[in-house]
């Protein structure tokens, strides 16, 4: 049976703890959660996108990955449930303090920043009751990661770095 859109995306929320930026090469992003453009295309998931990526206009932080420019910021997160994790991520607009949904989609994982409301234990019950809608909006981001790691040309890499700024980051 083929899987639904947002049927194996998990997301959990918690408060950033701590960020530190990084260079995705080193050590630093071992054993962490890899989110973001640049986790898809450093992990090697299609090589045909690497030559379209580096002209691209928009999504920059993605031709910066291809041309040897790794830097990420690491972030720290205190999940609701108890436990903690580490994710390192392209995007830079997260800070201490801050509520995130953790997304993960098969291999992939996603930071992007969540209503404060998400992270109020109070609200526990009602995010349970929405949980298809926020797997399904999880997915859709990972969806265009992938168009951008399949992207062969300049205009479907524009095309898929737009829909990844619209559906991945706040």
């Amino acid at each position: 049976m083929p899987k639904r859109v947002g049927h194996s995306a998990t997301v959990q929320f918690g408060v950033v703890r701590s960020t530190e930026q990084v260079a995705l090469d080193s050590k630093a992003a071992q054993g962490a959660l890899l989110g973001g453009t640049l986790g898809l295309i450093t992990s090697g998931n299609n090589s045909r996108a690497g030559g379209a990526i580096q002209g691209a206009t928009v999504g920059g932080i993605a031709a910066a990955a291809t041309a040897g420019n790794r830097k990420g910021t690491a972030y720290t997160v205190a999940m609701l449930d108890g436990s903690s994790t580490r994710i390192v991520s392209d995007q830079r607009e997260i800070h201490e303090g801050d509520c995130v949904a953790i997304e993960r989609s098969g291999s992939s994982a996603n930071i992007r920043r969540a209503a404060p409301s998400y992270c109020d234990p109070a609200n526990a019950k009602a995010i349970q009751e929405v949980d298809p809608a926020i797997r399904t909006a999880a997915a859709e981001c990972q969806s265009a990661k992938r168009e951008l790691a399949e992207a062969s040309s300049d205009a479907e890499v524009d095309l898929a770095a737009r829909k990844i700024e619209l559906l991945c980051y706040d």
